[in-house]
């Protein structure tokens, strides 16, 4: 039976990360926005904490813990509520690590996971969307097409997060049997990766633009088996993240409206903003509870995909509408850039077209 209460260890690790973002990540936020940069002191702080290596094997340098969706949709949230850019950058290596443990092969394991296990951080990266207005993560244009016992790849990826400064970086393109993901070294020979892009948001974490012309990599770089359940962890991270993001701004414009006063009554005594706030709350728990349920159906094994699809989808709508609700409730100060809820907006919208840019 799906249970709502984290074990004591869940609730140890999402104490430790709660207390981590409020300490270092929400003081930093701002500042990393305006200029662009994800502090090194925070990320050496973060992969002190152990996250990434937490669940690599002991035989390749890691802790070993177990890999837990519940608890990785934890740790999401706390970290997004601290800041969403500083979050991605952060967990970035586990967009390499993650799939590799689940679908390595023992060769694959050998030689990448040890790479993110070290006392530093080391970043790594996956290539998933595609700069086309009907992108699809089912019909992707980039291709991999075999070729005298290797694989050649083409196509363009955008929204990389740390390409330029990545170890690894795992390519997802089109099979000839649908979705696959090839592991490329930074020095592939025809992978070239442009100018680092300038987005709405996520300002403090650098994404590029990718191009694979011709790029030619062997057939052991390939990962075994099936994709879907690494596309679940993915959607599952997103949703998580996207509940930390809405949480901040709910909680942020609900204190808001209890210290702001008009005509001597505090804002959210105003029948309008109190039930604007509390369609916030209960629009964040919902999304909360199926975020949960598909980590949950992970953890037991079954096929999450259905569940995971769906709290993608809820999730992406809740965080644009709450967030966009926390502006609404700060009036004109909700556009000024000296309170939070203009960013918690711009990184909101995203989420709609957000695929891969996380994993648990």
């Amino acid at each position: 039976m799906l249970g709502f209460q984290p074990d004591d260890e869940q609730q140890l690790i999402r104490d430790t990360v709660a207390e981590f973002a409020r300490e270092q990540l929400r003081p930093l936020a701002h500042d990393a926005d305006e200029s662009g940069l994800c502090p090194p002191s925070v990320v050496r702080q973060a992969w002190d904490l152990g996250l990434v290596q937490s669940t690599i094997p002991e035989a390749y340098g890691g802790v070993g813990a177990e890999s837990s969706a519940v608890t990785g949709s934890l740790i999401c949230e706390e970290l997004a509520w601290g800041d969403l850019a500083l979050a991605l950058h952060i967990l970035s290596p586990q967009l390499v690590t993650c799939p590799v443990i689940m679908l390595g092969t023992p060769e694959q394991k050998a030689q990448i996971l040890s790479c993110y296990a070290g006392p530093h951080f080391t970043a790594g990266t996956a290539a998933v969307m595609e700069p086309r207005f009907d992108f699809d993560l089912n019909a992707l244009t980039t291709t991999a097409e075999r070729h005298h016992g290797a694989f050649v790849l083409n196509g363009t990826k955008c929204f990389v997060p740390l390409a330029a400064a990545a170890t690894h970086l795992l390519v997802y393109a089109r099979g000839d049997k649908g979705i696959a993901a090839f592991l490329l070294p930074q020095d592939t020979p025809g992978l070239s990766i442009g100018e680092r892009e300038k987005n709405m948001g996520l300002k403090a974490v650098a994404t590029y633009e990718l191009r694979l012309d011709h790029c030619r990599v062997p057939a052991s770089s390939q990962l075994q088996g099936d994709i879907q359940p690494v596309l679940n962890r993915s959607r599952v991270a997103l949703s998580a993240l996207a509940v930390g993001v809405a949480r901040a701004a709910y909680e942020y414009a609900r204190e808001y409206a209890k210290e702001r006063t008009a005509f001597g009554t505090a804002i959210a005594q105003k029948q309008a903003i109190a039930f604007m706030l509390a369609e916030m709350a209960t629009e964040i728990d919902a999304a909360r509870l199926l975020v949960w349920e598909a980590a949950w159906k992970i953890d037991t094994g079954g096929d999450a995909t259905r569940e995971a699809c769906l709290a993608k989808n809820y999730a992406a709508n809740m965080v644009l509408t709450v967030t966009d609700n926390a502006v609404q409730t700060l009036g004109g100060h909700g556009y000024i850039r000296d309170h939070p809820v203009e960013l918690w907006l711009r990184n909101g919208r995203g989420f709609a077209t957000f695929e891969g840019l996380a994993i648990i």
